[in-house]
């Protein structure tokens, strides 16, 4: 069935309810912009945590057994980052503000295509 996300963790000496803050956040369509700054913030500190739990099985400061617990949660916040990684856009304003961006570019360039071809037609007329 393959790796679970932890039910729960000690993530930089905090305990979180993992399982629970993931599927709470992947149940909705998009983060609302509430609680963005949420999810960035948790998804910043678990990647520190699987970070700080890799150096400690890499610097052989724990026993084998421990070593592979250790790597069970880190495949495990792995699971969790993935998860919150692949969530949709976050964010309906800023989503709308680059396609208005886009649009707004789209237009320029069409301008400049039609004003250019315009003025070299113009050029074209005055030699005749």
């Amino acid at each position: 069935m393959g790796v679970q996300i932890p039910e729960r963790i000690d993530v930089q000496g905090e305990p979180v309810d993992l399982h629970e803050f993931v599927f709470e956040i992947k149940r909705r369509e998009t983060v609302p912009a509430g609680e963005r700054e949420r999810v960035e913030a948790a998804k910043k500190n678990l990647r520190r945590e699987r970070l700080a739990r890799r150096q400690r099985i890499e610097a052989g400061e724990v026993s084998y057994e421990e070593g592979e617990r250790i790597a069970e949660s880190v495949l495990g916040i792995d699971r969790a980052l993935n998860a919150l990684q692949s969530l949709g856009p976050t964010d309906l304003e800023s989503e709308a503000s680059e396609n208005d961006a886009a649009d707004t570019k789209r237009w320029m360039s069409f301008l400049k295509q039609v004003l250019g071809q315009d003025a070299a037609s113009r050029r074209g007329r005055g030699r005749s």
